[in-house]
């Protein structure tokens, strides 16, 4: 006779979220309910992915504040920009010859 015996493994993995209680006005709940239905996503995925997009905007924010600062700092205007791309572009062209 022989033995078929299978191992069966278990894997327990401590949980690695928190709840939150979030509050909403009746309207914001009604369309979050809606977009998540829409996009087949769960309301903790929605809210999760809403806090990735403000993070990466809040980002963006202070990426281009601290452009604007150096730039007015030098006495760079936003009209400037193109043409001292160019001429940078050009200048590292050059020097590669």
């Amino acid at each position: 006779m022989q033995n078929n015996a299978k191992s069966c493994y278990t894997i327990f993995t401590m949980r690695n979220t928190r709840t939150l209680s979030v509050t909403l006005p009746p309207d914001m709940l009604k369309r979050a309910q809606s977009i998540a239905k829409k996009e087949s996503r769960t309301m903790s995925e929605l809210i999760r992915e809403a806090l990735r997009h403000y993070e990466r905007r809040s980002w963006w924010d202070d990426i281009n504040a601290y452009g604007r600062s150096k730039a007015d700092r030098q006495g760079i205007r936003e009209q400037d920009v193109d043409r001292l791309v160019h001429e940078l572009r050009a200048s590292k062209r050059a020097a590669k010859k």
